[in-house]
Order: structure tokens, then sequence, then C-alpha cells
């Protein structure tokens, strides 16, 4: 919505905005361009026009969404997902992943992974071996051993910080 407001202010015409992804119809001048680029960044938003930062950007996007919003992640590879779902080859992807972002899909997938698993502890809803299911991980185990590689602390540890906090803020 913002993107088409500030298109619509400039007078820019444009077929459809998707996701922040805007096919305008008529090419816009240096001046045009630079009055969207400071009137998106107001709004906390970046004017992409490099092709290559924008498909890594569609990366993250299908990756956050798979693993924060979806119920279930993809039974197939992740790879196999990420490559249907934008048409590339994957070691294309990955290799343009890495060179834009200065790490690799694998890791930027761990990393949203561990992030989902704390959100899933701190709702205390699922039990560890419930969260292990519902991320793909091998076993309690797999999942443990990630969450300390990249948070230090034990998924249990972790736990118990929140109780912790929960209940030194009820004792205020």
């Amino acid at each position: 919505m913002i993107v088409k407001s500030e298109l619509d202010n400039l007078g820019l015409r444009y077929r459809h905005v998707e996701l922040g992804e805007a096919d305008i119809i008529e090419n816009i001048t240096a001046k045009q361009r630079e009055l969207l680029a400071t009137s998106l960044l107001r709004s906390g938003l970046e004017l992409m026009d490099n092709k290559k930062a924008m498909l890594v950007e569609k990366v993250k996007n299908i990756i956050i969404e798979m693993i924060h919003y979806a119920d279930e992640l993809p039974l197939i590879k992740k790879s196999v997902y990420i490559s249907d779902k934008l048409n590339y080859d994957y070691t294309y992807l990955a290799t343009l992943f890495s060179e834009v972002t200065g790490t690799t899909i694998e890791q930027y997938i761990i990393v949203h992974k561990i992030e989902r698993v704390k959100e899933l502890i701190f709702y205390d809803e699922l039990n560890l071996t419930e969260i292990a299911h519902k991320l793909h991980y091998s076993s309690v185990a797999h999942l443990s051993n990630q969450f300390k590689k990249v948070t230090g602390l034990t998924p249990t540890y972790f736990k118990m910080l929140k109780t912790k906090r929960r209940n030194s803020l009820e004792n205020l």
C-alpha cells in the first residue's frame, strides 16, 4: 500500500504492485527515481534497482514465509522448494545469495529456524519433541545442538531464562 501510494503521489503509472515490487509502465527519469527512493526511505522502505539484490530479497522472503508463516515446512528439500518457487537453478541462487549477503542460504535458513524455535519455546505451546518434529529436525538432540551453536544456550536453559524473567516481572 505504501509503494502504491508513493507511486500515485509521484504520478507514476504501474501495472501492479505486489509485495513491494512494482511494475512501472513508463520509463522514469533520474529525478523521479530519486524522489521515489527518498519517499520510500521515509517509510522505511528501500528502492532496489539491482536485479540480483531483488532476487536475493525474494529468496529471503520465501525462507521467512516458509519458516515463520507456513503451518508446516515443505516435505521436499528446501533447495528444491526455493528453486521451484523462483524458477531458477538452486546453484545459481546459492552462489548469488552468498555473493550478495556474505552468508549461505543454509545458514540463513538455520538462523531463521532457530528464531522460530525461540518463538515456539517462548509461547510454551509445544514441547521440544513437537518443535523438532514441526521444524523437521531429525531429533531433539539435533535441534538442541544447532540451537546451542547459534545462541550459545541450550533450549532448556533458554526456556528457564524466559520463565525467570516472567516470574521476576510478576513480582514487581
